[in-house]
């Protein structure tokens, strides 16, 4: 029984639906994207931020650039927006953009120093001056990783009518965790396995990389209300500006 790749973005789409009114994190992007007259999403999956700034009357320019094809393909259900296939250090844009955007932590994504630079590079370079970088990533104190190994998701209805459930298996290796997500039928039937990797960088490695490509951190938040990060702080959110 296949579980393909577009099911996946689909099952994406399910699961994490953008939903400004009862994520705080939808909440505070939807803000920042509306109020700029250009948008680029850097990592855009599914498209659903993009989708939801048109939707809300969004009249400038939107554009979004992530490396997977099947999640593109749902984005391009929108034609009123730009898609790019490719990754963030592929941005080929100059100084084009009011605001970028990293979202769903997406930044965690790249893995080494070298990728963190290229990526930074590109998105610095396709904002135009005094332009803003807006992007958030897990605090490594809240050892986010523990609680994916838990359980299960529970019961997932899916469109074709199969009835699926999700778990990870998880390995750390210094900053870097290593997950495996399982895909099954509610009997335990394996559909499919996808292996990633995620970097927990903590503020000031952070901070250094920012500065490094040429950001300035004009905020940074522990929290989706714009709380101070703290020894509990389970997110580290920066809008950097382009200096």
């Amino acid at each position: 029984m296949t579980f393909t790749d577009d099911d996946v973005a689909e099952l994406y789409d399910l699961t994490n639906p953008w939903a400004a009114g009862q994520w705080p994190s939808d909440r505070f992007y939807n803000d920042l994207v509306i109020a700029a007259g250009s948008v680029l999403d850097v990592g855009c999956g599914t498209g659903q931020m993009l989708h939801e700034a048109r939707a809300r009357g969004h009249s400038g320019r939107l554009a979004g650039i992530d490396p997977d094809a099947a999640a593109l393909r749902r984005a391009r259900r929108r034609e009123d927006i730009e898609w790019v296939e490719g990754r963030a250090a592929d941005i080929a844009w100059h100084r084009e953009f009011e605001l970028a955007t990293m979202t769903s932590h997406a930044f965690q994504c790249l893995l080494s120093d070298e990728e963190i630079r290229a990526s930074l590079a590109a998105i610095r370079g396709a904002l135009r001056n005094g332009g803003r970088f807006a992007f958030e990533t897990r605090h490594p104190q809240a050892r986010a990783w523990e609680q994916w190994a838990v359980g299960d998701s529970g019961d997932i209805a899916f469109s074709d009518g199969r009835v699926l459930r999700m778990w990870y298996r998880v390995d750390l290796r210094g900053d870097i965790v290593d997950a495996i997500e399982v895909t099954a039928l509610a009997d335990g039937t394996v559909l499919r396995e996808d292996a990633g990797s995620l970097r927990f960088l903590d503020v000031e490695p952070l901070n250094e990389f920012l500065a490094e490509a040429g950001f300035e951190v004009e905020a940074q938040y522990g929290d989706w209300k714009r709380g101070p990060i703290t020894v509990e702080s389970k997110e580290i959110v920066t809008i950097a500006q382009v200096a």
